[in-house]
């Protein structure tokens, strides 16, 4: 579909005015909305509720989320005129959000007529239409589970100076690390030879590396 053009009008201080190619986010939000949801709309349980709440998170991180874009118009590059416009926001701040979403999601259970979602727990307040929730915990993929397909975490390489995913504290989920040494072989000395190929020696060299027991 084209351009949005429902926004009209100035700013509430004058300083610009409603114009260009806005995205049309209705129509988008619309026809995902028809696409992703139609072949669970008409279902009632918990797997469907769990997937209609989900998707409208998704689409509300970009709909409640767009961002307003600007351009001057007037001789040699003044702002005697000022257009703007809405824009989807940039796809990695989508993601970075939902993935904060995902790190915070809520657990949750089917009502007793089974038509609604409810938080798992008496303390725990509602998710909001913003939020992710999920039903079943996470296996534990700490020790290797064939069940799961799990290979657990021991042996496997990990940042001791990391406090994120990588780094062992987490990955190593609490039963500490080895240091050793190892040999690697590097390329070094690498030079541009006209044209147009780079040629490099090997080198060795000693690295620390840290593994999960």
């Amino acid at each position: 579909r084209g351009c949005d053009y429902q926004m009209k009008g100035e700013s509430p201080d004058g300083s610009w005015e409603w114009g260009g190619c806005g995205d049309d986010i209705d129509f988008g939000y619309t026809k995902s909305r028809e696409f992703m949801d139609a072949q669970t709309r008409h279902r009632s349980d918990i797997r469907t509720l769990l997937t209609l709440h989900n998707n409208e998170a998704g689409r509300l991180a970009v709909k409640n989320f767009m961002r307003t874009e600007c351009k001057c118009h007037g001789l040699s590059g003044s702002c005697a005129v000022k257009t703007c416009w809405k824009k989807m926001p940039i796809f990695r701040e989508v993601g970075v959000r939902l993935k904060e979403r995902f790190n915070g999601a809520f657990q949750v259970m089917g009502s007793n007529n089974g038509k609604y979602l409810i938080p798992v727990g008496d303390t725990i307040k509602a998710p909001t239409a913003e939020d992710l929730v999920y039903t079943n915990e996470s296996p534990n993929f700490c020790k290797r589970n064939r069940k799961t397909g799990s290979q657990g975490t021991k042996g496997r390489a990990c940042n001791a100076t990391s406090m994120g995913i990588g780094g062992c504290d987490l990955l190593c989920c609490g039963r500490g690390y080895k240091e050793r040494q190892v040999v690697v072989e590097e390329n070094c000395k690498c030079r541009f030879h006209w044209c147009c190929v780079v040629k490099c020696s090997k080198c060795t060299a000693v690295k620390t590396v840290h593994e999960c027991l």
